[in-house]
C-alpha cells in the first residue's frame, strides 16, 4: 500500500471539541471504550470461526494486554481479535461521516445492537483524544494475504496512514499521553481504572509495565504448564524429623519426601472475572460465592442480609443480584450503589432511569444488553423499553420480599427491623410496589411479635368483638339492651369515623406510662419509631378507609375509663379547669376529667393526631432546609386529663384554695408533660427546683 496522506472525512471541524468536552463526562473512561473495542474485535473473531470462515490456531487465547510506559508516557491497548485491512481503517477510523452531535448518536445506536456487540470500532476509539497528542494504530486483518496497517493521527484533522509491520493478528493502539494525563502510564493509576471499568469484561484483561524486570515464582514441577517459561529446576531433599515412637524410643520419620520443583517466568494474572456470578444460574451459586462477590465489588465486610438474582431473558435480556445491607438508620441518610452494565462493560452507578429511587438504597449489580444507551454509553436515551426494566426489577424486588414473608417468615421477621425503612421508602415513592407490598408490611407491637396490616385489623377486631360481648347485657327475653351513650359528642364522633383504630407509639420510654395503661387494659400498639413513619401512616390512611393511626397519648380511650357520664364529673371538671388553668397562667389549656381505671395515676397529657402529625411534617421541612415556617405556628392541640379516681386530684379539688395547691398542679402538668415529651430547658429546671420544695414539705 503506497503512503497516504488526507483529511478525516467529517461535515464539521468540531468533532474533537465534542468529544474532549462532551461526549465523555470522565476522562479515565477511554480505558473502557478501547478495551470494550478489543474485546468486541475478539468477539468477532470467535464468531467467525463458530461460521466456519476462519480457523483460529490451536493454541489461540483470547487476551487483551494494556502496556504502561511511564519514562515514554505511553500506554497500549493489544488486543488479538480480527483486526482491519487498510479499507477496513479507512471505513471505520477515517470515515466519521456526520452533521452534528444528534446524527452521530443516532448512527452509533444503530450500530450499537449489532450482534450484542459492546461498541463500534472507531467511535469509542476517539475518546483516546481526550488524553493524548498522538495516537497510533498498527493492525493486521486475519484475512488471507492481509498487509498490516500503520495509522497516526496528531488530534487533528489529518492523518497519515502506510504499510505496518505487525506480525500477529490483532491490534494495537498507543498513545501518546499529553502533560495533564501522563498519570495514565502509571501503573497503579492505570489498575485503579481498569478495575473500575473493566472488573468483568468477557475477555482476559492483562496489565504490563515496558521494561519492567523479570518476575519470577516457584511451583511444583507436577504443576508446570506448557506455557511455563523455565528458568531453573529445583530439587528438595526430604525432611525428616526425630519422633519417639510407641515403644519410647526415638526414630527418625519423613515428614515431607524429596521433590523437584521448578523457577518460572511468574505467570500473568488477568485484571478481570470473565464469568461474573451474575452472569451465572442461581442455583449454580453457593451462599459463600454471593458474599465474596458483595465483598469484593462494594468493600463491605459487613455481611449482607439477603440477596436477590434477578435472571431473565424475555421480552429483554437483563441480569443482576441485588443486596440487603443493613440499612437500619434512618432513611434520608442512607445511600447503596446499583452498578449499571452492558455485556460485563460498567456504565455508571446508580442510573435514576433503570433503578427505581427507593432500590439505590441497596447494593448490587445489573447488568441489561438490550439498554439503550447513547453514543458515550454513560447515559440512557428516555423510552418505554427503559421503564420497563425499571418496573421489571420493581417486581422481582417485591415478589422476593413477599415469597420470603410467606414461607420463611422467621427470617422475614429477623431482617425487618434492618429492611422496613428501606419497605416504607419504597410504598412512597412506588404506587405499584406499595400495592404488592401492602399485607406484607410487618409492624411490632408492644409485646416484640410481629403482625402484618391483616393480622393487625383481625386482632383489632377480635378485641372489639371481646369487649362488646363483656359489656352486652340481655333483657328478660334474651335480647341485647343497647348500651346507653355515656358521651354524646362521643357517639356522634363514632358516627363520624367510623375506621378501625391501631394505635401506635413513636417512643417505649418517653411514653411508658401510656403504654402501662394499655397493657392494664389487655389493649395493644404497635412501634413506629422512624421519622419515615408519620408519612408512612398518612399514606396507609390514604390508600384504605377502614382504619386509621393514633398514637397512644392521642386520646384518652373508652377502654382505660370507668363507665360514667360528663355530668357526674360537672363539678370536678368545672373547679379543677378552673384551679389549673389559674395555675398555670394558661387560658388557653383544655382540661378533661374523668375517671380512668388505674387510681394511681394522676394525669396524662393527650395530643391531638392531626395536629401532632402537622408539627412533626414542619419539623421534618425545617430539617431539610425547607423551612421558611415556624414548626411551633402548628403546635398539636393539647389537653390535661386529670383522673377523678385519684387521691392527690381528689386532694387539689377539695382544697382547692390550698396555699401548696398552685405547686401541686405545676407538679402535676409537668409529670403529665414529662411522660408525653421531654421539658424545655426552663421547664425542667422549674420541675427539679419544685421537686425539692415538695420533699421539704414532705421532711417537715
Amino acid at each position: 500500500m503506497a503512503e497516504k496522506h488526507g483529511n478525516l472525512s467529517i461535515n464539521s471541524d468540531n468533532l474533537f471539541p465534542i468529544i474532549k468536552k462532551w461526549l465523555y463526562s470522565d476522562h479515565d473512561i477511554f480505558f473502557r471504550e478501547l478495551i470494550s473495542n478489543g474485546c468486541d474485535a475478539i468477539t468477532k473473531l470467535k464468531k467467525l470461526e463458530m461460521m466456519g470462515e476462519y480457523t483460529l490456531p490451536s493454541d489461540y487465547k483470547p487476551e487483551i494486554h494494556v502496556v504502561v510506559n511511564p519514562e515514554e508516557k505511553t500506554l497500549k491497548f493489544i488486543d488479538n481479535g480480527l483486526g482491519m485491512t487498510a479499507d477496513e481503517v479507512e471505513e471505520y477510523i477515517n470515515q466519521i461521516a456526520f452533521s452534528g452531535a444528534t446524527d452521530f448518536i443516532e448512527k452509533y445506536k444503530d450500530k450499537a445492537n449489532d450482534d450484542q456487540i459492546i461498541g463500534h470500532f472507531g467511535l469509542g476509539f476517539y475518546s483516546a483524544f481526550m488524553v493524548a497528542d498522538q495516537v497510533t494504530i498498527d493492525t493486521l486483518s486475519y484475512k488471507d494475504g492481509a498487509t498490516a496497517v500503520h495509522w497516526s493521527c496528531d488530534g487533528g484533522t489529518e492523518f497519515d496512514m502506510a504499510d505496518g509491520t505487525k506480525e500477529g493478528v490483532g491490534t494495537e493502539i498507543t498513545l501518546f499521553l499529553n502533560e495533564d494525563s501522563v498519570e495514565f502510564s502509571n501503573e497503579y493509576r492505570a489498575r485503579e481504572v481498569i478495575e473500575k471499568y473493566c472488573s468483568f469484561m468477557p475477555t482476559p484483561i492483562f496489565l504490563e509495565k515496558a521494561n519492567a524486570e523479570t518476575e519470577y515464582e516457584t511451583i511444583d514441577a507436577a504443576d508446570k504448564l506448557d506455557t511455563d517459561t523455565v528458568v531453573e529446576t529445583i530439587h528438595e531433599e526430604a525432611k525428616t524429623e526425630e519422633k519417639e515412637n510407641e515403644n519410647g524410643e526415638k526414630e527418625v520419620v519423613e515428614v515431607s519426601p524429596a521433590k523437584d520443583k521448578l523457577k518460572i517466568v511468574k505467570r500473568p494474572v488477568s485484571l478481570n472475572d470473565t464469568n461474573p456470578l451474575w452472569a451465572k444460574s442461581p442455583n449454580e451459586c453457593t451462599d459463600e460465592e454471593y458474599k465474596a462477590f458483595y465483598r469484593k465489588v462494594f468493600l463491605d465486610y459487613k455481611e449482607p442480609l439477603f440477596w436477590i438474582h434477578l435472571n431473565m431473558d424475555y421480552p429483554f435480556n437483563l441480569k443482576g443480584i441485588l443486596y440487603f445491607p443493613k440499612i437500619n438508620t434512618e432513611y434520608d441518610s442512607i445511600e447503596g450503589t446499583i452498578k449499571l452494565y452492558n455485556n460485563q462493560v460498567f456504565i455508571a452507578d446508580n442510573i435514576k432511569e433503570v433503578i427505581p429511587e427507593f432500590l439505590m438504597l441497596l447494593k448490587g449489580v445489573i447488568d441489561c444488553p438490550d439498554l439503550p444507551l447513547n453514543v458515550s454509553r454513560s447515559a440512557l436515551q428516555n423510552d418505554g423499553f427503559v421503564k420497563k426494566i425499571s418496573e421489571y426489577i420493581t417486581k422481582k424486588v417485591a415478589d422476593k420480599l413477599i415469597g420470603m414473608c410467606k414461607t420463611d417468615k422467621e427470617n422475614y421477621e429477623k431482617y425487618w427491623d434492618d429492611i422496613s425503612p428501606f419497605i416504607k421508602f419504597g410504598c412512597l415513592k412506588d404506587t405499584k410496589f406499595c400495592d404488592k407490598m401492602n399485607d406484607y408490611i410487618l409492624f411490632k407491637n408492644l409485646d416484640d411479635k410481629y403482625l402484618t396490616l391483616p393480622e393487625l385489623l383481625v386482632k383489632e377486631e377480635e378485641k372489639k368483638d371481646e369487649n362488646k360481648d363483656e359489656a352486652e347485657v340481655l333483657d328478660a327475653d334474651g335480647n341485647p339492651i343497647k348500651k346507653e351513650s355515656t358521651d354524646a359528642a362521643d357517639e356522634n364522633t363514632e358516627e363520624k369515623d367510623e375506621r378501625k383504630v391501631i394505635y401506635y407509639v413513636t417512643d417505649k420510654l418517653q411514653q411508658g406510662q401510656y403504654i402501662k395503661m394499655f397493657k392494664e387494659q389487655n389493649m395493644d400498639a404497635v412501634i413506629l419509631d422512624h421519622n419515615i413513619d408519620t408519612s408512612f401512616i398518612s399514606q396507609l390512611e390514604q390508600r384504605n378507609e377502614h382504619y386509621k393511626f393514633m398514637r397512644i397519648d392521642a386520646d384518652v380511650t373508652e377502654s382505660l375509663k370507668d363507665e360514667t357520664s360528663a355530668e357526674d364529673l360537672k363539678a370536678e371538671t368545672d373547679t379543677l379547669t378552673d384551679v389549673f388553668k389559674k395555675a398555670l397562667n394558661n387560658d388557653k389549656l383544655t382540661v378533661k376529667v374523668e375517671k380512668l381505671k388505674n387510681a394511681d395515676i394522676a394525669s396524662v397529657i393527650t395530643l391531638s393526631e392531626e395536629g401532632r402529625r402537622m408539627q412533626d411534617m414542619m419539623k421534618m421541612y425545617a430539617m431539610n432546609g425547607m423551612g421558611g415556617m415556624d414548626p411551633n405556628m402548628f403546635a398539636a392541640d393539647q389537653t390535661l386529663t386529670l383522673n377523678a379516681n385519684n387521691e392527690l386530684v381528689k386532694y387539689i379539688f377539695e382544697h382547692k384554695d390550698s396555699e401548696h395547691v398552685p405547686m401541686f398542679c405545676e407538679q402535676l402538668y409537668d409529670l403529665a408533660m414529662l411522660s408525653n415529651q421531654p421539658l424545655s430547658v426552663d421547664a425542667m429546671a422549674k420541675f427539679v427546683q419544685r421537686s425539692n420544695q415538695i420533699m421539704m414539705l414532705l421532711a417537715k
